[in-house]
């Protein structure tokens, strides 16, 4: 079996835009006729220069290539052009690339992808949803109360969530770390406060930041908070030192997750190796792709850490999150838009099962999913906006 073609798709996610303003798929064909389809989570270019990134490295070392060769194909991909190291765009393009590989490999062998790596550990895995606005409110006045956040969280676990995450420590900048004034602190408790009287003990609070503390500052605002007990404190100081990570995480009582911005093994090895998070939260489609989360799955277990994908993506990220899963003994929870609904269902010919706050592993063989290429061909993302765009002023 050859790999003979790549086509992409880069898809304008419709308002109200969860989980990113596009979506950038890919599909490899081999000889045989078999379809594999990838997601790449790409922020640091426009999409479309993305998309033609993923032709030039299909081009240059997919095409013509068996999709069964994993481990070569990512080594040489990961050295190309005296690479050999982790390379942010390069590697997410390497994980839809290897995600598409997988969905291949499944599809030939009639097996779930989660069949391949050690066999399905979890039948249903638990997931978590950030808290949203509803349809009819304004997101900016949304995102700024934290009484209509309290009364959104107690709609979730009525929804059957059992864990919700939220983020309203304040803006995120290309400047940071930067401290944290004490109304960003005073706000951030107003928020867990309410909602964790809203929910009580019926969910898991997982307090966002986007690692825009200082070490200092992070150890003030975590004080603060551990008297609601939340399950995690998410990046709290920028991913590019852990060794500060791991000054946080010896300082409060509250785990530590991390990993939404870093790739491959060795990044999440310093993590470890500095014990500078006991919760991974490796995406996907920007990690290395599915074998090297299971990898760094199985490097977490030594350490007693958990994985809890991350998800700010589509949906075909998100069935390669369900496939590392399904298949690791130290899975915690997973992140999802919601209840996969919307046009992340709509994107897909079958939309992925999810039932009183879990979801269902997938039986079907490769990722489980189809991209409905008609809806992707649909809806073309013809602005100039990044996925994410972090402020430009100075806290």
């Amino acid at each position: 079996m050859k790999i003979t073609d790549v086509k992409t798709f880069v898809v304008g996610n419709p308002p109200p835009h969860f989980g990113g303003r596009y979506f950038i798929f890919l599909k490899l064909t081999t000889d045989t006729g078999i379809e594999g389809v990838g997601e790449v989570y790409g922020a640091t270019f426009s999409p479309h220069v993305i998309a033609t990134m993923i032709e030039d490295v299909c081009q240059r070392q997919i095409i013509g290539k068996d999709p069964f060769k994993i481990e070569t194909m990512w080594r040489r991909v990961y050295g190309s052009g005296y690479n050999l190291r982790p390379d942010i765009s390069l590697i997410s393009i390497l994980s839809g690339i290897e995600m598409a590989c997988w969905d291949i490999i499944g599809k030939e062998l009639n097996k779930p992808v989660y069949e391949l790596l050690g066999g399905q550990v979890h039948d249903k895995l638990r997931s978590y949803t950030y808290l949203y606005p509803d349809e009819t409110e304004d997101p900016a006045e949304f995102y700024a109360d934290p009484e209509r956040s309290a009364e959104r969280a107690a709609e979730y676990v009525s929804q059957g969530f059992s864990a919700l995450k939220f983020d309203p420590a304040g803006p995120y900048t290309i400047y940071d770390p930067h401290q944290p004034r004490l109304a960003d602190i005073e706000r951030s408790v107003e928020f867990v406060r309410l909602i964790r009287e809203a929910v009580g003990a019926g969910a898991d609070l997982l307090f966002g930041t986007h690692g825009q503390f200082t070490t200092s500052g992070a150890i003030r605002l975590a004080k603060q908070l551990e008297p609601y007990d939340p399950l995690w404190f998410e990046e709290p100081v920028p991913p590019e030192n852990p060794r500060e990570m791991a000054q946080v995480a010896r300082q409060t009582s509250i785990p530590i997750a991390t990993g939404e911005r870093l790739t491959t093994k060795y990044e999440f090895a310093r993590v470890l190796e500095n014990q500078a998070a006991s919760i991974l939260q490796m995406a996907l489609g920007r990690v290395g792709g599915i074998l090297e989360a299971k990898k760094i799955a199985g490097m977490a277990e030594t350490y007693y850490a958990q994985i809890a994908p991350h998800l700010y993506c589509g949906p075909i990220e998100g069935a390669a999150n369900i496939q590392i899963s399904a298949c690791s003994p130290n899975f915690l929870i997973l992140e999802g838009i919601q209840q996969w609904g919307n046009f992340h269902a709509d994107i897909l010919k079958k939309p992925i099962v999810w039932e009183n706050g879990y979801v269902i592993p997938p039986s079907e063989p490769g990722l489980g999913v189809e991209l409905n290429e008609t809806v992707a061909l649909a809806h073309p993302y013809d602005e100039s906006h990044l996925h994410l765009e972090m402020s430009e002023e100075i806290i």
